[in-house]
């Protein structure tokens, strides 16, 4: 574990650093560049009455090294509410420093506090080490395609 790190929630004071944040996770997992800016749509999506977004920020002194992110979905088949994992992202030179599991730990305890049944995520079929990160957690692997039909921007 590393000295002086603390995970707590974002909020609208933070949603520049954690745009900046994702724009580097977006790099990373190769994704195409995101159209528009919209901070005061993450900014709300943040502060809502439930949140629609919760968003973990991983903090070394001031400086951010990583983040997570999920919102609350509803499963046809289950029949019950689950947490969606949409991002968590360790910057590099902080990896394998326990960074990434203290972030796990805020979503898992969010989805036990919200009475989930389950938190899905996915991560890029490339990325082995995530894959073993996830496998030491105790997940399972689902193989499906993930399909993306961009509708424009509002």
């Amino acid at each position: 574990m590393i000295d002086h790190l603390t995970i707590r929630r974002a909020g609208r004071a933070d949603v520049a650093a954690l745009m900046a944040i994702c724009a580097e996770h977006a790099a990373f997992e190769r994704l195409p560049g995101r159209h528009g800016e919209r901070a005061d749509a993450l900014a709300d999506a943040l502060e809502g009455s439930p949140p629609a977004l919760y968003a973990w920020l991983a903090c070394v002194n001031d400086a951010i090294v990583g983040y997570a992110s999920a919102t609350v979905d509803f499963s046809t088949l289950d029949r019950a509410r689950f947490l969606h994992m949409d991002c968590l992202y360790v910057r590099a030179a902080w990896r394998n420093r326990a960074v990434g599991r203290a972030l796990w730990q805020h979503v898992h305890a969010q989805a036990m506090a919200l009475d989930c049944i389950a938190v899905q995520w996915q991560t890029p079929a490339w990325n082995d080490h995530a894959a073993r990160f996830y496998r030491r957690l105790g997940a399972s692997e689902s193989a499906k395609l993930r399909y993306v039909l961009p509708l424009g921007v509002a």
